[in-house]
């Protein structure tokens, strides 16, 4: 049976980690991709694992050499993909999961158009302003500016395969293993 690349994307606050986190436990023989990034490895995370850490330099000549599925810039550092990554593990028989952003998804099914994009929704924007709220990590201009980000993304989540409403963990879960399930039965 042939593999597939699932790209999930969400905006910040609505739980698409706590979904995946939930599908993974439920589901052990699917992969969590690993991202590249050049920010320097926080304490406890391993190269390889968490992800893989790359020099600026050697970054900048992946993009070049067009070795990335998807990439960005994000707060001076930058993230991505491989494909070398991605159609290692397809090819050793792994489905993948590659959590990313709205704009890196449109870039992944650019240049992979059998990717399945899933959306991860809010309930609605008012809950999800809560939820980032209630979270009290951030300033009153980041939420906005949040917020502001949330509209974009679901304004690109038009272009995604699915979209699942997060307003049930449980239900959010089976509706995410039954999209998968969906997917998979069509290769």
């Amino acid at each position: 049976m042939n593999k597939k690349l699932f790209v999930v994307s969400g905006s910040s606050g609505v739980g698409k980690g706590t979904v995946l986190k939930g599908f993974l436990q439920k589901n052990p023989d699917f992969m969590l991709s690993i991202s590249c990034t050049t920010r320097s490895p926080r304490e406890g995370e391993i190269d390889g694992v968490n992800y893989f850490f790359m020099t600026k330099e050697d970054f900048k000549q992946c993009i070049e050499n067009n070795k990335f599925l998807e990439w960005a810039e994000f707060a001076g550092n930058f993230y991505g993909t491989k494909k070398k990554f991605i159609n290692k593990c397809l090819e050793e028989g792994k489905n993948i999961i590659l959590e990313i952003d709205t704009k890196g998804a449109l870039q992944v099914k650019k240049q992979m158009p059998e990717a399945v994009l899933i959306f991860i929704c809010p309930p609605s924007l008012e809950a999800l302003e809560k939820r980032l709220r209630g979270r009290h990590t951030e300033d009153e201009a980041t939420i906005q500016k949040r917020m502001q980000e949330v509209k974009e993304e679901l304004h690109r989540a038009e272009n995604f395969d699915y979209k699942i409403v997060n307003d049930d963990l449980d239900r959010t879960i089976s509706e995410f293993e039954n999209i998968i399930k969906l997917e998979l039965g069509r290769c």
